[in-house]
């Protein structure tokens, strides 16, 4: 078997692809000791083409594939798509549309999560071979074997997309599927500006020296992290932020005296960079500090109402055939015990009809739980 490797064979591929109502897409790259995702290979196939593309290969241009990705008129189906979109979002081609074959699994019945082999296995009936499943992609040449391996995501995934989708329109799940598609192509989730880079942790303090010193450190991280192509965890843990955020050390031996810092870190390079950075926003935190309002101190989530939630979740999960998590997860359930307006996706769209609107009954007492067997079943009080 032999990778695509010159720019016009892939532009003779692709060229194939574009007549396609849909294609498959895979990639197999390597990210764990760098920031930034090395791409290894790009396994593509249709119901009658598959090829694997080498976007290692010295000269190859990457274009046709990326203005195939691009292209609206066909739809791109992945397994877990997440990381790998997040590769082409970098090389500046979201596919869209798209559909994900973990998610589809989801609304269809197979549990959270579905493995690829365990989704081939029981609607394909075949084994996925794993025998290169921990191979170094970015080693040349690569094996028959490896090759083979790589190719069989995609063309598996060619039988089973139609399948999946098949199944799903059936019972009337499609829309509910593509409804999350939209969410997974959204720009902001691809986001890597590292400005905003202390969005995605939780300040357990709000005092404008705290906020100031986490919100410098976390965009601080960010950016070494990128610049360095290093693993945000290696530059520093996600902990380590915080306790800067309390302490604000401004010298090194402040740092030393850190817990969650690695010995040494204040007297380094990074840690000097860092350690000049907390004195510019400490010196006046006020015009560096985010403004955030405070959570309101609430009761805490009555636990009898979110254990009786936790059960209508998984009858209702159950006899639907819908893993719980795509419905909802357990913040989901405390902040609907709290609040009947709560603003979670459980009250909007297929999940109210499904779940959410029960749940308000359920917290009213117009429904109850009753056991009819091994299964709960909903009943209304009258």
């Amino acid at each position: 078997m032999t990778p695509i490797t010159t720019t016009e064979a892939l532009q003779e591929f692709c060229a194939r692809l574009a007549n396609q109502p849909f294609i498959t897409v895979d990639t197999e790259f390597m990210r764990e000791t760098t920031y930034w995702p090395k791409l290894c290979l790009i396994q593509a196939a249709s119901p009658t083409d598959a090829a694997i593309i080498d976007p290692l290969a010295d000269g190859l241009d990457m274009t046709p594939f990326l203005d195939l990705l691009r292209d609206e008129s066909i739809l791109k189906v992945f397994h877990a798509a997440r990381q790998d979109v997040e590769i082409f979002v970098k090389l500046g081609a979201m596919p869209r549309p798209m559909f994900d074959t973990q998610v589809a699994a989801m609304a269809a019945g197979f549990g959270d999560q579905v493995s690829y082999e365990a989704l081939v296995r029981q609607m394909l009936r075949q084994e996925v071979d794993k025998g290169s499943r921990f191979t170094d992609w970015a080693r040349r040449p690569l094996s028959d074997a490896q090759l083979v391996y790589a190719l069989g995501d995609v063309t598996h995934l060619a039988a089973l997309y139609p399948k999946l989708r098949d199944r799903l329109q059936r019972d009337g799940r499609l829309d509910w599927v593509m409804a999350e598609m939209d969410d997974l192509t959204d720009p902001a989730l691809y986001d890597t500006d590292p400005e905003k880079a202390w969005k995605r942790l939780k300040p357990k303090k709000y005092s404008a020296k705290y906020l100031s010193a986490f919100v410098a450190t976390a965009v601080w991280r960010e950016r070494a992290a990128q610049e360095r192509d290093q693993p945000r965890g290696r530059i520093l843990k996600d902990e380590a932020i915080d306790e800067i955020a309390a302490q604000g050390p401004t010298d090194p031996d402040a740092f030393n005296r850190l817990r969650s810092v690695p010995k040494g870190f204040g007297a380094s390079r990074l840690g000097l960079e860092l350690i000049a950075e907390l004195k510019r926003v400490l010196a006046d935190p006020e015009a560096h500090a985010p403004k955030l309002e405070r959570p309101a101190h609430n009761q805490p989530a009555p636990p009898s109402v979110v254990e009786l939630l936790k059960v209508l979740l998984k009858a209702k999960s159950d006899n639907a055939g819908v893993a719980t998590k795509l419905i909802a997860n357990v913040a989901d359930l405390e902040k609907i015990a709290l609040d009947d307006n709560a603003d979670v996706e459980a009250l909007k769209g297929w999940r109210r009809q499904l779940f959410g609107d029960d749940a308000l009954k359920l917290k009213r007492g117009e429904i109850a739980l009753v056991l009819n067997g091994p299964r709960v079943e909903v009943v209304e009080i009258e």
